[in-house]
């Protein structure tokens, strides 16, 4: 009866004391809605938690003594919200009602990696988006976004539930099986209505065909819903960024590690992208990825990582792909990353990336930036939750458009913005305890969300983790600066402040996370010394 009330249960509360985490039932209880994603734990005396749910976002409420308006006790409340679908994240005001589509409305579902290869991930997924892409280039067809589809990776649902879910006509789904220079692409066609196959085809070629084999499905769904194609729109369709399958293989492999990769794969990312654009120059994506890559490493001084290396990988990208937006957030990005931080230098670029795709996310990222510069907190929630919405992995925009949540003052979107902060970050930490990005975020969030102690247990242990990632010390100096603890916050920048650059001084300057500790003796000298190397 307790497992058939637990199955059915949306949330889970479970109460950590030194008795409860004592007892195996609570345990296995905790342990059954952790597996069903319905867990909320608290901590309401002090104890260890069972190790398994170490990493896992817990309310500590050993302090509480029944106020309405304390911190944690509302985080909690709105955890709770999330699970029974009152509330999942921080919304903007809603847009009037759009006029109903009368096209045909297609999701593209992850395809399934058959290689036996976790690691073959990458090569699987690049093939489900670079047929959302082609598919999204018909205007006759309406094409449902990558990150809604890419939701319903690992699950499984029915077609009549996603139908339902997301208003398509259209499900294509397949699997994907490589093997050396060999690969397997099955596909198949749904009418979602009927829940019957209207196309399915398998396609089992060498790698140097797979360009070919995503033209044939897209052709085939055209076909299959009957769809008139603009002259250009046809042209399109057969373009491809790359005429290597090697080159294609390489940069794939890269733009993942750029996904849930950590800082220290910046390097590797740069390596691979360099062997794409050498066997096949004008690449325009792999010159705009290795400007990205190479940006962000040589501003954490990594050796052989140069701010000139990716100006000159950025102005590569614009020149091979001019009409490319991720080439020109690329540029945007290696000039804010460069030794002047020269916003105004970048925001041409960026207003070209946003005009040529409104849904680049890197451009949106980067004018996230320049707005939280420019102090422009909607106009850097629009840009960061714009991001989020593009990436459900991205662990930086959410984390950033906390911030400007924090400036704005909403208190609501700040401790739901920062639970989605923790859920991103955890999700990471789960597969890379000591990724130094997410463990920055994660951090600043439990401070947002009053969970102070775990902050400064996390904050310590990710110095252990990596004590020489300069973008690492900063964010965690800002997560002690917002409790505030200006000592904490000094020890940190103390340990990097001099080998930052100049223009990330203009940054501390703009960042709106170090304002609590703003006028502070100590920290105002770090700051004037560092200041004092350009003089």
């Amino acid at each position: 009866m307790i497992e058939a009330a637990l199955k059915a249960a949306k949330a889970v509360v479970v109460l950590w004391s030194p008795r409860s985490v004592g007892s195996r039932w609570v345990r296995a209880e905790a342990t059954m809605a952790d597996r069903n994603k319905t867990l909320a734990p608290v901590i309401v005396e002090p104890c260890q938690r069972p190790i398994m749910f170490e990493l896992t976002q817990t309310a500590d409420l050993c302090h509480w003594e029944g106020q309405a308006d304390d911190r944690v006790w509302r985080a909690l409340v709105g955890d709770v919200r999330n699970l029974v679908g009152v509330r999942a994240a921080p919304q903007l005001p809603a847009a009037a009602p759009a006029p109903k589509d009368a096209r045909p409305a297609i999701m593209v579902l992850p395809f399934i990696n058959l290689g036996g290869d976790g690691e073959q991930e990458y090569f699987s997924d690049g093939v489900t988006e670079d047929i959302i892409t082609d598919l999204g280039r018909i205007s006759a067809l309406s094409v449902v976004s990558r990150n809604t589809a890419f939701s319903y990776k690992g699950r499984t649902v029915s077609v009549s539930e996603m139908a339902a879910a997301q208003g398509v006509s259209h499900i294509l789904e397949g699997s994907v099986r490589k093997a050396g220079e060999r690969v397997r692409i099955t596909a198949q066609l749904l009418e979602t209505a009927s829940d019957q196959q209207i196309w399915a085809e398998r396609f089992d070629r060498t790698l140097d065909d797979i360009f070919a084999i995503q033209d044939e499905i897209s052709q085939a769904i055209v076909a299959a819903l009957k769809l008139k194609l603009a002259p250009a729109e046809q042209k399109a369709l057969g373009e491809r960024p790359t005429a290597s399958a090697e080159a294609y293989e390489l940069f794939l492999l890269a733009r993942q590690f750029g996904r849930t990769g950590s800082e220290r794969v910046k390097p590797l990312i740069v390596r691979l992208c360099q062997r794409a654009v050498d066997l096949d120059p004008g690449f325009g994506l792999a010159w705009a990825h290795m400007a990205f890559a190479e940006a962000e490493a040589s501003q954490r001084s990594v050796p052989g990582c140069t701010s000139e290396h990716a100006i000159h990988a950025a102005e590569r990208a614009m020149a091979v792909a001019p009409n490319l937006a991720e080439a020109h957030a690329a540029m945007a990005e290696a000039i804010w990353r460069g030794p002047k931080m020269n916003l105004e230098e970048g925001r041409p670029h960026i207003a070209k990336a946003l005009g040529l795709d409104p849904d680049c996310f890197e451009a949106h990222v980067i004018a996230g930036f320049e707005s939280i510069a420019d102090r422009n907190w909607r106009g850097a929630v629009g840009h960061f939750e714009k991001a989020c919405d593009l990436d459900p992995m991205a662990y930086r925009p959410a984390g950033m458009v906390t911030q400007a949540y924090v400036a704005l003052g909403n208190q609501e979107d700040v401790l739901a913005s920062a639970r989605r902060v923790v859920a991103r970050c955890e999700r990471i930490l789960a597969v890379e305890p000591d990724h130094s990005g997410a463990l920055g975020f994660l951090v600043s969030a439990f401070v947002d969300l009053g969970e102070v102690d775990r902050a400064r247990e996390w904050a310590k242990r990710a110095v252990l983790y990596d004590p020489t990632d300069l973008r690492m010390h900063y964010n965690l100096a800002c997560g002690m600066a917002s409790i505030p603890d200006p000592d904490a916050a000094c020890d940190l920048l103390e340990a990097i402040i001099d080998k930052v650059d100049a223009g990330w001084l203009d940054w501390i300057d703009a960042d709106n996370s170090l304002d609590p500790i703003r006028g502070n003796p100590r920290f105002e000298a770090i700051i004037a010394r560092s200041r004092a190397r350009f003089a």
